[in-house]
């Protein structure tokens, strides 16, 4: 059984409009990076970075973690970008985007290369970010297992496209209230994921495979952004998930690196001045 982990699909660079800086993000690039920096190995990242400064910037953090760069391409056009300022508790407030950039536009497409290094890894991660909906068919044909961030888009046309292709989902359910966060579960793991999990802020999550459920608190945390947390969660708890942990002990490692995450700037560091 492989226990590896390719993560394909978003990066972006946040920009910190309130500090004229950005850093290297987005879902499927965090997930990777953070994965190997929680205790992975054998992870990988696949995507389009533009061959802007901003693209640059993050080729060379994916770089500086020890996380290979042979799977990017490299394309003509602006990178994805998003802006963001924080409110008064250090939680981050997206203001605007390209929309991936020149991502969006050119999207990704597997080729047998890409098939066999996914069918290598064994467990594919991806996001509603990623613009890589046509591909999970033959993504999911070779893969193990597939992870997928839903995030916020609970839109059922949207779920009915993709969960049939996903073996874990996660979604974001902040503000969601006790009996909408069932109906959500009960929603997805009708239409195909073997576990649903719903992270919801402070509230911690709840995890679902079957008939059973999970309450996972949040671990308390010394915040100095909220950047990139979620994220963390789903990257902590992958590396348990491979490793063999126990649902309980996926949980538990998941929230801990989520609060870890707290602890440092952007989604995982590496601020550059943005030059107009």
């Amino acid at each position: 059984m492989t226990n590896g982990l390719l993560c394909i699909g978003d990066n972006v660079v946040d920009l910190y409009l309130d500090r004229g800086e950005f850093f290297p993000g987005g879902n499927a690039l965090n997930v990777a990076v953070l994965a190997r920096r929680f205790g992975l190995s054998d992870v990988a990242y696949m995507g389009i970075v533009g061959n802007d400064r901003e693209g640059d910037h993050v080729r060379a953090c994916m770089a500086a973690e020890g996380l290979s760069t042979a799977h990017l391409r490299r394309v003509e056009g602006p990178n994805g970008k998003a802006q963001v300022t924080h409110d008064a508790d250090g939680d981050r407030v997206f203001v605007a985007s390209n929309r991936g950039g020149i991502r969006r536009k050119l999207m990704l497409r597997m080729d047998e290369d890409d098939l066999a290094l996914i069918a290598a890894k064994g467990h594919v991660h991806s996001s509603c970010f990623s613009y890589l909906e046509p591909e999970l068919p033959r993504i999911r044909a070779s893969a193990r297992e597939v992870s997928f961030d839903f995030s916020t888009l609970h839109d059922p046309a949207y779920l009915e496209q993709v969960c049939p292709h996903v073996t874990t989902a996660f979604l974001s359910g902040a503000g969601l209230q006790d009996t909408a966060v069932s109906a959500l579960i009960g929603q997805v793991l009708d239409l195909g994921p073997d576990t649903v999990c719903v992270t919801r802020g402070d509230k911690g999550a709840v995890w679902a495979n079957g008939q059973t459920r999970i309450e996972q608190p949040i671990v308390p945390a010394t915040v100095v952004d909220t950047m990139g947390a979620g994220d963390a969660f789903i990257a902590g708890y992958l590396v348990a998930r491979l490793r063999g942990d126990t649902p309980e002990q996926v949980l538990q490692h998941a929230a801990f690196c989520a609060a870890k995450a707290c602890g440092w700037e952007g989604a995982w560091g590496y601020p550059l001045a943005d030059i107009p």
